[in-house]
């Protein structure tokens, strides 16, 4: 199969994302669809790339939790192996902007272009009372890849996209990414969601005053985190 301009062919094994490994090894199944209405955590996003402009064949990546609907499905390839059918593994023509992040084998995820990655930004409780969780700032993000690395930055509303996938340990894993275009060239329309650098945010930061994390529950200083 050969993509198209503007389209990424990958395969996406569908049941993937419900597989939960045990210490002991054992595979288990988990049943997301049943009792969870939030599609990024049902649906699979983990796919590989059978053809693509400026992928290489066998790349993983990450897509976006919509893009494995029907309308980008291929069903005129080739039969498939019995293996194949079994684990339920489907080919999608998916368009270039619902790719985010790639990788070789085990390697680290990379943003693909348009896109970078980041923290969400938490200011401690300060205060006389004891266990007051650190209050999330809105609509800021430490930069974690690209040009802005290491920077706080102010962002558009609802920017910080999490990722919700399994990852070679067959664990659930994270990664918040968000629209940012280092050439300042924006593709299909799609505005860059980073607004501004806040050096004061990041200076709070740097001395200790800020946390940074996905959530509360993992919030570290960023002296922590470096070393984490």
């Amino acid at each position: 199969m050969k993509h198209t301009q503007g389209r990424i062919v990958v395969k996406v094994p569908l049941l993937h994302k419900n597989e939960y490994m045990m210490e002991n090894g054992q595979v288990l199944s988990i049943e997301r669809q049943y009792n969870n209405l939030n599609r990024r955590e049902t649906q699979p996003v983990n796919a590989w790339v059978i053809s693509a402009e400026n992928m290489p064949e066998g790349a993983e990546i990450l897509i976006g939790h919509n893009a494995t609907h029907d309308t980008f499905k291929i069903t005129n390839h080739d039969q498939l192996s019995g293996g194949v059918i079994a684990g339920k593994i489907e080919y999608f023509a998916i368009p270039e902007d619902q790719a985010f992040l790639w990788r070789i084998g085990q390697g680290q995820w990379q943003p693909i272009k348009g896109y970078a990655t980041g923290l969400r930004v938490f200011k401690p409780y300060d205060g006389p009372l004891v266990g007051i969780e650190a209050k999330q700032i809105k609509n800021v993000l430490y930069v974690t890849s690209g040009d802005l690395k290491g920077k706080i930055c102010q962002t558009v509303r609802a920017a910080d996209y999490e990722l919700v996938f399994n990852d070679f340990d067959r664990r659930e894993h994270r990664i918040i990414r968000f629209r940012h275009y280092e050439d300042g060239i924006e593709l299909n329309g799609r505005e860059d969601e980073l607004t501004c650098i806040r050096h004061d945010l990041t200076k709070e930061l740097k001395a200790g005053r800020l946390l940074i994390g996905l959530a509360t529950s993992d919030a570290k200083p960023l002296k922590e985190l470096a070393h984490a």
